[in-house]
């Protein structure tokens, strides 16, 4: 069975970026491969974050029926990842000891939870490893080269 791995809300942002064709297409490889594979997981957080996101914050923000629509298709069934007691207490003890904030200690602390190998996410230390979990920038070659 593949190692599962944690999608950070970037990585959905990216699916809609027609900026930047190879990160797009990055995004889009990562998360199909999430669903057709059932390997990549998100938590609620990063569900949140999306819809906030791609509501407000796109060229075109999503209407209620786009977002519902991709909340369905897309966002739930990689959802896997709930908030707890326990995992907020895992992303104290992650803040203190590795200095994030403490939204990115959640993310980090979730994949932990989750049991994933690895966590892609542009915003965290690329290459950095957390007990077992990996942080991987999964556009880090791809910068300077649009297109």
């Amino acid at each position: 069975m593949p190692a599962r791995y944690f999608l950070d809300t970037n990585v959905f942002v990216y699916c809609f970026d027609r900026r930047d064709r190879r990160k797009q297409a990055r995004a889009e490889s990562l998360v199909g491969q999430a669903l057709d594979d059932h390997v990549g997981i998100i938590s609620t957080q990063v569900v949140q974050e999306f819809l906030n996101i791609s509501t407000t914050k796109f060229a075109r923000p999503m209407n209620r029926n786009e977002s519902r629509a991709y909340l369905d298709a897309v966002l739930s069934p990689l959802c896997e990842a709930f908030p707890t007691i326990a995992l907020y207490r895992e992303a104290l003890d992650l803040r203190a000891n590795l200095g994030y904030s403490f939204y990115d200690a959640l993310i980090i602390a979730a994949a932990l939870e989750a049991g994933c190998s690895t966590l892609y996410s542009e915003d965290l230390q690329d290459g950095q490893t957390v007990r077992d979990l990996k942080i991987v920038n999964p556009f880090g070659k791809l910068v300077g080269k649009t297109g």
